[in-house]
């Protein structure tokens, strides 16, 4: 039993003249990822109605669209396919085809492992396997996971929801591993559950991989095809290998904290804005001004009031003359530092090189920086509009401060892994 590849241009004519019956995919949309092929009636009278029956005799007609994987059965088992769109006559007579398409002999190889080699039994059937990527395959973390980020030096618990598709690799073995065989129509919602658990502890793995290469907690969102590398090499035995199906991409719509983790990263970001000295002297300056405000308001008595501030300004003076006098030496050093060439970093220290002397960060880019292809200018390595990733360009070594090719993803002077 098997199948004849017909010729399109005599099809329509010969259904025409007979009133034959012809076999399509039965109901296929973007969740759909397996279906079986039902009876189309081509009657003059009756022109595209559908049949009750699914089952196929010698001489019937199977149209296979682009996309679509079909496979011939016989209770249950395979004996024919095709992976080319077009028309096929069913001859249980002929021996199989084997339309390989875009697969090549790997399917040959896959089909010799379960052929079947026995008579027909009048229970043929015709399957179809969409081809295409299912898309909007939704995930969400049901606990918190662990992320050490090197610039905040803290483990912080996220959570992240968002969606990931498939594409179905090896329909055969697809076919034979996870597709239930009572069933006729599959939604990939209907089997999702076991896949989703595996996916989730894959995406685990692959967000605690992104911490170890030191990837910052803030950039998570913009690394979305680095996170589908990581879940693809994750996933490949169990789902590619195994199952006949990869993960093709990943969509992180949100990421949330928990609330330590939240006030960590707050605590962080104010840390790092008093870190510059003209915002410190603004926050002295503004402290000392609000007390004096709040002193004028005091219903006790504004003398009183004052009377204190000046006690607290005698014993506090020292600390305010001292912070502010350090805010103004540090801001002309700066001053100083820029105007020879050298730069202030983001924890307040004054550098001449291309990295921090006292945190390692890199000297940021020149003013202007560089374009996104959306058009906004960007200092960063991600744009802050859209968060493409700034283009390839020579990078300096966080150990050695060696010079590297754009392409280089080690250091050739040391031996270091490009950060």
């Amino acid at each position: 039993m098997g199948i004849i590849k017909a010729f399109n241009n005599a099809i329509g004519g010969t259904l025409g003249d007979q009133w034959l019956e012809v076999l399509e995919a039965d109901r296929m949309d973007g969740s759909t990822v397996f279906t079986k092929g039902v009876k189309v009636r081509t009657d003059k009278r009756n022109n595209n109605r559908r049949g009750n029956s699914d089952l196929i005799t010698d001489g019937s007609v199977i149209h296979v669209y682009p996309n679509q994987f079909m496979i011939l059965v016989d209770g249950g088992r395979i004996v024919d396919y095709t992976a080319e769109e077009g028309y096929y006559t069913v001859k249980n007579s002929a021996e199989p085809s084997l339309f390989n398409g875009q697969f090549g002999a790997m399917l040959k190889d896959a089909f010799s492992r379960i052929k079947f080699s026995g008579t027909p039994s009048g229970k043929q059937q015709a399957f179809f396997i969409n081809l295409q990527e299912i898309k909007g395959i939704r995930f969400g973390t049901p606990a918190p996971i662990n992320y050490f980020d090197n610039f905040y030096n803290s483990e912080l618990f996220l959570r992240a929801h968002g969606t990931y598709s498939i594409k179905i690799t090896d329909p055969i073995k697809f076919y034979t591993e996870v597709i239930p065989k009572s069933e006729t129509r599959v939604d990939i919602n209907d089997i999702n559950e076991q896949y989703l658990s595996e996916f989730l502890e894959a995406f685990q793995a692959s967000v605690n991989q992104m911490s170890v290469d030191g990837i910052r907690v803030s950039q998570i969102l913009s690394q979305a095809p680095t996170v589908s590398r990581y879940l693809a090499n994750a996933l490949d035995e169990s789902w590619k290998s195994m199952r006949g199906f990869e993960v093709l991409s990943v969509g992180i719509k949100g990421i949330s904290y928990d609330e330590e983790s939240q006030k960590l990263i707050n605590m962080r970001n104010q840390g790092a804005m008093l870190g510059d000295a003209a915002v410190r002297e603004g926050y002295v300056q503004g402290a000392i001004a609000r007390g004096i405000e709040s002193a004028g308001s005091n219903t006790a008595g504004s003398a009183q009031a004052f009377m204190g501030i000046g006690m607290g300004m005698n014993a506090g003076g020292n600390f305010a003359a001292a912070a502010s006098a350090s805010n103004q030496a540090q801001m002309q050093r700066a001053q100083s530092a820029q105007a020879a060439g050298g730069w202030t970093c983001s924890c307040g220290q004054t550098n001449s090189g291309k990295f921090c002397s006292d945190c390692g960060n890199p000297k940021p880019a020149a003013q202007g920086g560089w374009v996104c292809s959306c058009g906004h200018t960007n200092n960063g390595k991600f744009c802050s509009e859209c968060g493409n990733p700034k283009p390839a360009a020579e990078w300096f070594c966080s150990e050695c401060g060696a010079k590297n090719a754009a392409g280089a993803k080690f250091c050739s002077e040391c031996g270091s892994r490009r950060a």
